[in-house]
């Protein structure tokens, strides 16, 4: 039954593959922390670090292309230098240590706003950062000079060295998938709003989040306050929308109190700096990465898991503060859901229709495409599914909301509006006419590109999907030009591309109308004279 369970989750297996690259990045990187620390005599939190840093690193990776993986090797060696000062001067000055994490934590999520690329160069920053939060306390080091930095930063850039080498090659033999080119993930140009970027928001709650975060941990639990910042962190990270941020509060909270009652009992089962307890760590590691795209939940169990197992194999039994590492863990779920809510908010109907008008510019993207250039006509349809695909990770939560069985008499209060669902649903509709469109392309340009009826039909099918882009936008349409009657035209005879593409012309026409029905295009201003 788990197998079968397993295979319908994973029919390729291809998150175990993936799981399989990861983990052998996390070894690698473990086996040159531990010879390090034998060798240069350090505490053994370096080899926590390099452990925390290779795990999150060999996920994101997969993601990098040439150019992010040269950053990667000037940031992360920074970033963990950097991580390894800040965790001395948090023991050892408390109050400028968190400012300095709070300042850092924003400030990797606020230059989200230049771009992919500053996106990732952030992500990277964050992973040293959040390495101070699972070393146990009193295991950081409080002095003994700056060696230990420069040998954290040897050992990061090792591993993005060996974490590049194995995905590059595991990519290269079709291991795993490769990435999508940088054209592909680039956002769509969004007009001028007013207001504050989506990132600047985020860096705001997440400051907020672990500034309460902080503040509450210190004085509630002075011995344990990273539980209540590791888990705001985790709760406001990565969060979309207040309705994402709503769903991962949920799971995190779930997930790591069922992480957490397995951990306590098993605590002392193998007792301090136990070799198995540290094989049991790596084979929990392995199953919260394959997981993670099942349920976030599964990852939250399994990585507070690990971090119970590793506080047990420093001699500090887990089971001992079992209602203290709950209560933090609600504590801090309840900080970081609050300052999402709370704090210059982003709306996920926001979100979804940005998102909704982004897809729709790469459909339009598609119809306007020169077709006798058919690399341009592939691009176009490879970015239009990459940005559906995006619609339907921010349209995520609305279906686990609207999925809850709620009385009749909530039900219409808290229940979502489906109109983004219904959206979403329209747009994916529309991968499979848009495959036969750019098949149809791709395998008779010439003769399609200059046939009259098509280019005709093809005007009518863009016009159609940038109006239902201005619905979305709420902007009212320019006024409508005479146009001159179509000249009569001589019929032809059917062609099957031709016949195929116009087909898909039509089908894409028929969703745009259910999109027309969920957005209605705001009324034309009349002028004044």
């Amino acid at each position: 039954m788990i197998i079968r369970r397993a295979y319908l989750f994973d029919p390729a297996w291809l998150y175990l593959r993936t799981t399989a690259v990861t983990m052998a990045t996390v070894l690698g990187a473990y086996g040159w922390a531990l010879f390090v620390e034998h060798e240069a005599g350090l505490r053994v939190d370096s080899v926590v670090q390099a452990v925390v840093v290779a795990s999150a690193l060999g996920r994101v990776q997969r993601a990098f292309d040439r150019t992010d993986r040269l950053v990667a090797c000037a940031v992360l060696p920074c970033a963990a230098a950097g991580g390894t000062e800040l965790s001395t001067l948090i023991q050892r000055h408390p109050t400028a240590g968190d400012a300095v994490f709070v300042v850092g934590m924003a400030g990797a999520i606020w230059i989200r706003r230049f771009g992919t690329r500053a996106t990732r160069a952030g992500t990277l920053v964050v992973l040293p950062l959040v390495a101070v939060l699972v070393v146990p306390p009193g295991i950081a080091p409080t002095g003994g000079g700056h060696e230990p930095t420069g040998w954290a930063a040897v050992t990061a850039l090792v591993a993005v060295v060996w974490g590049t080498a194995l995905t590059w090659t595991a990519q290269r033999t079709r291991f795993v998938p490769t990435p999508p080119p940088a054209w592909v993930v680039r956002p769509a140009p969004a007009p001028a709003r007013k207001g504050l970027p989506a990132a600047t928001r985020m860096a705001l709650q997440m400051a907020a989040a672990l500034t309460a975060a902080f503040v509450v941990g210190r004085t509630v639990w002075p011995d344990h306050w990273a539980w209540v910042v590791l888990t705001a962190f985790l709760v406001c990270s990565g969060a979309l929308s207040r309705g994402d941020v709503l769903v991962k509060g949920a799971w995190r909270t779930v997930g790591a109190a069922a992480g957490t009652l397995v951990a306590g009992a098993v605590s002392g089962s193998f007792g301090p700096r136990s070799d198995t307890a540290v094989v049991v760590i790596f084979a929990v590691l392995a199953v919260a990465t394959w997981l993670r795209e099942l349920s976030y939940a599964f990852w939250a169990a399994c990585v507070t898991a690990v971090l119970s197992l590793l506080y047990d194999w420093f001699g500090q039994s887990p089971g001992d503060l079992l209602d203290t590492r709950l209560a933090g863990i609600a504590v801090g779920a309840v900080i970081g859901l609050a300052a999402s809510w709370l704090v210059l908010p982003i709306r996920t109907a926001a979100v979804a229709r940005a998102r909704t008008a982004a897809a729709l510019a790469g459909l339009g993207e598609l119809l306007e495409a020169d077709w006798h250039d058919e690399r341009a006509v592939r691009r176009a349809r490879t970015r239009f599914a990459h940005r559906v695909d995006q619609l339907a990770v921010s349209t995520a939560p609305l279906r686990m909301l609207a999925a809850l069985p709620l009385p009749r008499r909530l039900s219409a209060r808290w229940h979502p509006d489906d109109t983004a669902l219904r959206a979403t649903a329209a747009l994916r509709r529309c991968a499979a006419p848009a495959d036969a469109l750019a098949a149809a392309v791709t395998s008779a340009s010439d003769g399609l590109a200059d046939t009259p009826d098509l280019a005709g039909r093809r005007s009518e099918v863009a016009a159609h999907a940038l109006a239902v882009r201005r619905a979305i936008g709420r902007r009212p349409q320019p006024p409508a030009t005479p146009q001159q009657p179509p000249e009569p035209r001589t019929p032809r005879p059917p062609d099957p591309a031709a016949q195929a593409a116009l087909d898909a012309l039509t089908a894409l026409d028929t969703r745009l109308d259910t999109l027309t029905h969920l957005y209605p295009p705001p009324p034309t201003p009349t002028p004044t004279h």
